[in-house]
Parts: structure tokens; C-alpha cells; sequence
């Protein structure tokens, strides 16, 4: 108990102070990305491995019948929309800026806002990357070592560091603010009593 008069005792020692410990994130790196040669090989291979399956079918009923001509169209169509899908994939260049990633392609620009990385598939020499921005839409690149071999290390280091997140400032943000004050309205046809109650 603490008399008027005594000085207060501590009863704890003070908090020693413990150095911050402060995270850096990598230093920027651009690095171009092409048609993945794997992703064209491993689409190819998936396709021949089709179309073998659908002959050893054909040659399994030893028959070339009418259900022959929808097979093989199948795995025709299958090819060229394999086909399609790797010369359609992203090319352009994933720039980390130190702060955030974005994507660069033709004719298409990500802009400042932060988009969220993540490593799906890790080959060492190769990373299959799926880039998220804001509005949940994602784009899925393949970088490979081939591309640039004396940038790799640093994308792979960029890839991996911790990253501080930078919020992007949005014009129209929900934020909590002040509630608003209530107004009641009167109608103009109904009179008000402003007299005194007894």
C-alpha cells in the first residue's frame, strides 16, 4: 500500500529496449519473359500422348467406324487450342520495383497498383508464377533462365524476399469515418407546435 508521502516503488524492472530488427526488400529487378519453351514442350507431349491413346483405341476395336472421325477430331481441336493457348500466353516483362511487382506486356500496362506474386511450380532453372493484382484477376507467367541467366538470381531473390506491403490509396475507400448526424424532417403540409407545454 502506498502512503501519502512514500515514493512509489518500481516493481517491475523497466523494459530493456531491443534493437528493431528492419526488413529490406530486394533490390528492383526487370526481367523479360518469352514463350516458355517447357510449356510448349509439356503441352505438345500431353497432346501426342492423346492422340497416341486415341490410336491405340482405334486399333484396339479393329474397326475404323463412324466414332473414329469424332476421336480423332477431338484430339485435333484439342491440339489446336493447345497450340493457341502457348502463343497466346503473356510475353513482356515482370519488374519488381523494390516496393511492388507489375507486369509489362504488349499493350497492356499494370499501372502502381500492388500486385501479390506467388511461386505455384519451382524448377530451379524455371518458375511457373501466377501474378494477382486488386481485382482478383490473374495472370499466369513461366519464367525461365534461358530468357536472361545474369538477371535470374535476382528475380529468384525478389521472388522470395520478404515483402513489405504498400497499400495503394484508393479515391473512393471505404473507411470508417465519423457517422453522420441524424436529421429529422418535417413534412411541409403538417404544422409544427413550437409553443411551450405547460
Amino acid at each position: 500500500m502506498i502512503r501519502q508521502g512514500d515514493s512509489p516503488r518500481i516493481l517491475f524492472e523497466p523494459l530493456k529496449s531491443t534493437p528493431v530488427l528492419t526488413s529490406h526488400n530486394a533490390p528492383s529487378v526487370t526481367y523479360p519473359l518469352e514463350h516458355s519453351r517447357f510449356h510448349g514442350y509439356l503441352l505438345l507431349c500431353l497432346w501426342l500422348m492423346g492422340f497416341l491413346l486415341t490410336l491405340l483405341w482405334l486399333y484396339g476395336n479393329h474397326a475404323f467406324d463412324w466414332r473414329a472421325y469424332p476421336a480423332l477430331a477431338a484430339v485435333m481441336l484439342a491440339g489446336a487450342v493447345a497450340y493457341k493457348g502457348w502463343k497466346s500466353a503473356p510475353v513482356g516483362q515482370l519488374i519488381w520495383d523494390g516496393q511492388c511487382w507489375r507486369w509489362e506486356g504488349t499493350g497492356y500496362l499494370t499501372g502502381i497498383t500492388e500486385q501479390k506474386l506467388a511461386v505455384i511450380v519451382d524448377f530451379q532453372t524455371l518458375l511457373l508464377l501466377r501474378l494477382e493484382n486488386p481485382a482478383y484477376a490473374y495472370l499466369w507467367l513461366w519464367a525461365e533462365r534461358r530468357v536472361q541467366p545474369e538477371r535470374w538470381l535476382d528475380l529468384r531473390r525478389a521472388v522470395y524476399a520478404p515483402h513489405r506491403s504498400v497499400k495503394p490509396v484508393l479515391r473512393n475507400s471505404l473507411q470508417i469515418q465519423e457517422p453522420l448526424q441524424a436529421v429529422a424532417l418535417s413534412s411541409p403540409h403538417l404544422p409544427v407546435d413550437t409553443s411551450p407545454k405547460s
